[in-house]
Formats: C-alpha cells, sequence, structure tokens
C-alpha cells in the first residue's frame, strides 16, 4: 500500500547560524527567537497528520528537541538542491512504487496542515506539485518518483527558481500542480508581517 512521506528541513537554533538575513536586522539572539517561533509552528501543524514524517537535519541531529515520533537524519550534500535530491532518494529508495513524497522547510507561518494534506491530494492527478513562495522560490515540492532534473543546476534562493522549475517539468513533459502562494520570514520585515495578520 503506498505511503505519504513527509521531509522537513531544519536547523538547530543556534546564534548565528540561523536566519542570518534577519539577525542583520534584530541581532542574533532575535534571530534564534524568530526560528525558534518557526520551529514550533512546523512542528504544531504536522504532529498530527497520520504520514511517515522525518526531520532532516543541517548541522547535526539533536535527540530532545520536541521532534518527538519523528525519524531524524542528516543532509547530505554541497548544497541545498543536493541535500534535497538525496533526501528525496533516500524516501523513494525506502519506500515502496507509489509512494508520495513532500518536502518542506521551516521558514513559513502561513503554512497550514492543509496545504500539505493537499499537497499528498495533488499527487493523485500530477506528477509534481509546488508550493509557490512570493519571493519567487518555493515552500513545498512534491513527487511520487525521483526527478533529479528539479535539483541540479538551479539558482538556489534566487527570484526565478520556481520559474525556473516550472520550466523543467514541461520541457520534461511531466505535469504539476501549485498551492496557494505563501510567504516564506527571511527578512525582519517579513516577520513582523506575519505575526500581525
Amino acid at each position: 500500500m503506498a505511503e505519504n512521506h513527509l521531509i522537513i528541513f531544519v536547523k538547530n537554533p543556534i546564534a548565528g547560524q540561523v536566519k542570518t538575513r534577519i539577525a542583520r536586522t534584530v541581532g542574533n539572539e532575535r534571530a534564534v527567537q524568530v526560528y525558534r517561533h518557526l520551529l514550533q509552528h512546523t512542528q504544531n501543524i504536522t504532529q498530527g497528520l497520520p504520514y511517515h514524517k522525518i526531520v532532516y537535519y543541517g548541522d547535526f541531529i539533536n535527540p530532545s528537541d520536541g521532534w518527538d515520533g519523528y525519524g531524524k537524519r542528516l543532509q547530505k550534500g554541497d548544497d541545498l538542491g543536493q541535500r534535497m535530491l538525496n533526501a528525496f532518494r533516500e524516501q523513494i529508495s525506502e519506500g515502496s512504487p507509489g509512494d508520495r513524497i513532500v518536502i518542506i522547510g521551516s521558514d513559513c507561518l502561513d503554512i497550514t496542515s492543509d496545504h500539505i494534506q493537499l499537497a499528498f491530494d495533488a499527487l493523485t492527478v500530477a506528477d509534481v506539485v509546488i508550493g509557490p513562495a512570493t519571493d519567487g522560490g518555493y515552500y513545498l515540492l512534491g513527487m511520487k518518483q525521483l526527478f533529479p532534473f528539479l535539483f541540479e543546476n538551479m539558482p538556489w534562493s534566487q527570484p526565478e527558481l520556481r520559474q525556473l522549475t516550472e520550466l523543467a517539468i514541461l520541457q520534461n513533459s511531466l505535469t504539476f500542480e501549485l498551492l496557494a502562494e505563501l510567504t516564506d520570514i527571511d527578512e525582519w520585515e517579513d516577520y513582523e508581517r506575519a505575526i500581525k495578520q
């Protein structure tokens, strides 16, 4: 029976290593507080989901940080594309044919469990699902089989990422579904806007 795998990319909330763009405005300690808020939100919206959930850490695995009941792995690779590709590859190789795999980060306060459920639903009809971010990237990506070209030679953290991702999907004669556009928290102004809503 096909299973749903939810990959969650996180970092440990260490001053000077998380939300560095926010830190430029309000300092490292406040940036860590913001990131802790983002991690807590991500835990809250994913805890009750009936999926195989795996947290992939960018630095080291923390055994006692609140991600109880989640699988825990280390990200592997030199850039974000390689790390995502390797996480997808790992879950696909450990799963069964037809399993649906979705990845999210821990940078979005707008994302809800409904968005994640809609992503898995979209994969019943589309090859790829994308959760577009307002900065031109994406907050979510999902697929049923591995498409390595989605992770190779892409402009990570650049405003044309989503556009080029969609183009690559179409050039390979695949289909995709888009979720609602949401805002990642990258700058202090993003966070201020998000907590005022």
